[in-house]
């Protein structure tokens, strides 16, 4: 296993909470590294249906920030262990999205395109298992509240 310090990390690491529109190529350079060869790069987007039910009209994200942020940390930490990860990016919106909408953004870059698949899936699998976002769902007929890590 690598380890590294608190600083070496931040320097490789950009973690956002941000009420505006994600900008999806800041992203994707945050992680450009010259050593790299692949970068993968995951969006979420907002859709108009959900679990089987239509017409969401707008998803409203709300976080518990500073644990979140604490979260998104750790888990930079935990794939850097496990994958050759040079860089990483996770970007999270707040607020009120829109259908269309960027939700969240993750990006990653390691040598060779195999580990930034493997290393994009593994840091989008934690931040929806444990880092404290809510979603809630609007609905023409109602809304629901989706709980945090159970996304």
């Amino acid at each position: 296993m690598r380890s590294q310090n608190t600083t070496e990390l931040e320097s490789l690491v950009l973690l956002r909470l941000t009420n505006e529109p994600i900008a999806i190529y800041e992203v994707l350079n945050a992680v450009r590294a010259p050593e790299c060869g692949g970068l993968s790069l995951f969006v979420g987007t907002v859709r108009n249906h959900s679990g089987g039910r239509g017409n969401v009209l707008w998803l409203e994200y709300e976080a518990y920030e500073s644990m979140a942020l604490k979260k998104m940390r750790e888990i930079a930490a935990s794939v850097k262990q496990l994958y050759p990860v040079r860089k990483i990016a996770m970007v999270h919106r707040v607020g009120r999205l829109e259908i269309g909408d960027d939700a969240v953004a993750i990006a990653v870059s390691t040598p060779h395109r195999r580990e930034a698949f493997a290393a994009c899936k593994f840091v989008i699998d934690a931040v929806k298992a444990t880092v404290p976002i809510w979603k809630k769902e609007v609905f023409a007929d109602g809304e629901v509240w989706v709980d945090a890590c159970a996304r």
